[in-house]
């Protein structure tokens, strides 16, 4: 009898999900809840990013990091989702990161990614991993031209000058976990794609991010 054939499957790191925040820009007016919980064309935004590191061949296992702030999305992704969960005390976006890395146990590089870019693609994070595979620096910083994110309507509240041009962080990061508790010298990787600019912080940007899922005009 025929063996099966089992595809063996190659993966280069972990990835850790911040959700933790309390997304005060979001919630104005009506709109009440927890950001990662927010419905984009039906399904809780977080979910986005999940499905696609689930999709990148570059990730084994994925850490969703959570904080007091958010304990609707916790009960979630551990009633629905095959993703580890761990509760942070709530210290900040680099205090529970800190703690998480280091929870999971993880002293290797690591992805470290918001859970509010829903139009990140696996092979954009394929691609990532691999320029970081060849740079000689611990960490790796995903930045956008400050052009790019004024052109979908954007007001970063972060940006900086690189040789000239305004850039903008994206929330998409590698660093080494073995040195989590240390400033890292950080390659710079501009992007100019939308899929890494536009992160949902308004209600304004997910409906740009509805029209785009539509195919319609951002």
């Amino acid at each position: 009898m025929q063996r099966a054939r089992v595809r063996k499957v190659i993966c280069e790191m972990d990835a850790v999900v911040m959700a933790g925040g309390v997304g005060s820009r979001f919630f104005t007016g009506d709109w009440t809840g927890e950001k990662p919980m927010v419905k984009l064309c039906g399904r809780p935004l977080i979910m986005y990013m999940i499905d696609t590191l689930r999709r990148s061949r570059s990730i084994c296992r994925i850490f969703v990091v959570t904080s007091p702030s958010v304990p609707q999305t916790q009960e979630y992704l551990r009633a629905h989702g095959d993703v580890e969960v761990i509760p942070a005390p709530g210290l900040g976006y680099v205090g529970d990161m800190v703690h998480g890395i280091k929870a999971a146990g993880i002293r290797v590089p690591v992805l470290v990614v918001m859970s509010d870019l829903p139009l990140v693609t696996p092979d954009l994070i394929d691609r990532i991993v691999s320029i970081y595979n060849k740079r000689c620096e611990p960490a790796l910083s995903v930045h956008t031209p400050l052009s790019v994110c004024t052109e979908l309507g954007q007001h970063p509240t972060a940006v900086f000058n690189r040789n000239d041009v305004l850039i903008v962080p994206c929330g998409v990061n590698i660093l080494d976990g073995s040195l989590i508790e240390e400033e890292q010298p950080d390659y710079n990787l501009i992007l100019p794609e939308i899929e890494v600019a536009l992160n949902v912080n308004t209600v304004q940007d997910l409906k740009r991010c509805e029209r785009i899922m539509f195919g319609q005009s951002g």
